[in-house]
């Protein structure tokens, strides 16, 4: 069974939406982070190294090229003709609301771009960001604000020295929310000190929100990976943590998935990073593996497992 069949995933949503194919173009637009610039920390989390997710983040053309070469193979591999401009490395919220105007009008004024999304950490979403963004949406754009939570619990935040807590991502919501912004929320299962069920929990409390109609309306799932050049690599190699196992972070996904509300919108149910940088765990580069090992559990079924875990390199 097709996994869009049993998760409303992004790319269903957007079918049913607007009844053409919707993806994102993900875009680098070289802005930096308050926990890596000294305001609240230097270094970023543990965790960081936007390579693993932005491969234009050494020296990223206009947005507007990007944008381009990002239909060219979009419309190559599955003949999709619309796009959000998906803002996506390092904390895309955060700079002179007149820049942020710019840029974001920029995307837009691409006549395939149909919208936005916003990828921030919940401490950098002030009122007239939130502001801008509504007026988008006022507009009829598809916007979404994709706020980095990653865990809901803040002893964790801490350990991978996150520079914020859950606070300030209820207040983000809270704030959202009055403007009716659709939020989609980042986890990260597997952090060091969480079992899979700890992410479960984290899940939980987010949908928790939603009693006071505060609920986020997207949800993207990834493991936590260790790739080269991090903190996170040093302290892996130091055997100060070890990873989630293949078949744990399945379980995890599946319980969550089973947990969610029907209208939740799954922007994605894992992640991936280069090769070349990807220390552990392995299984972390297959992609489809991973999806269809979700989709065969969902489904009860046996699924493939993945033996090695560790890949043979040093950070």
């Amino acid at each position: 069974m097709q996994l869009s069949a049993q998760v409303n995933t992004f790319g269903r949503h957007m079918q049913q939406k607007y009844g053409y194919r919707v993806h994102k173009l993900a875009l680098n637009a070289s802005f930096t982070c308050p926990n890596r610039d000294g305001t609240k920390g230097l270094g970023g989390c543990t965790f960081c190294n936007n390579s693993s997710f932005a491969p234009n983040a050494k020296q990223p053309p206009t947005v507007a090229s990007q944008i381009e070469a990002g239909r060219q193979v979009i419309r190559k591999r599955t003949g999709a003709n619309h796009y959000l401009a998906y803002f996506q490395a390092y904390t895309n919220t955060y700079a002179d609301i007149n820049y942020l105007k710019e840029l974001y009008d920029d995307a837009l004024c691409e006549p395939d771009v149909i919208g936005l999304s916003v990828g921030t950490r919940p401490d950098c979403v002030p009122d007239p960001v939130l502001d801008l963004l509504a007026s988008y949406q006022e507009q009829g754009h598809e916007v979404w604000l994709e706020l980095g939570l990653q865990s809901a619990n803040d002893h964790s935040l801490e350990r991978v020295n996150r520079g914020h807590g859950w606070d300030e991502y209820q207040d983000a919501i809270e704030r959202a929310r009055l403007r009716e912004l659709q939020v989609c929320t980042h986890l990260i299962v597997g952090l060091p000190g969480e079992t899979a069920m700890d992410s479960v929990a984290s899940f939980d409390r987010v949908v928790e929100l939603g009693q006071a109609s505060t609920a986020t309306q997207g949800m993207k799932l990834h493991p936590l990976h260790v790739v080269k050049g991090t903190q996170l690599a040093r302290q892996w190699n130091r055997g100060e943590f070890t990873t989630l196992g293949f078949d744990d972070y399945i379980e995890a996904c599946v319980e969550i998935i089973r947990r969610s509300p029907p209208e939740l919108v799954y922007h994605r149910l894992t992640g991936t990073a280069e090769p070349d940088i990807l220390l552990a765990p392995g299984w972390c580069a297959k992609k489809w593996l991973v999806l269809n090992a979700i989709s065969a559990a969902l489904d009860g079924q046996p699924y493939p497992g993945f033996e090695d875990e560790r890949m043979i390199c040093c950070a």
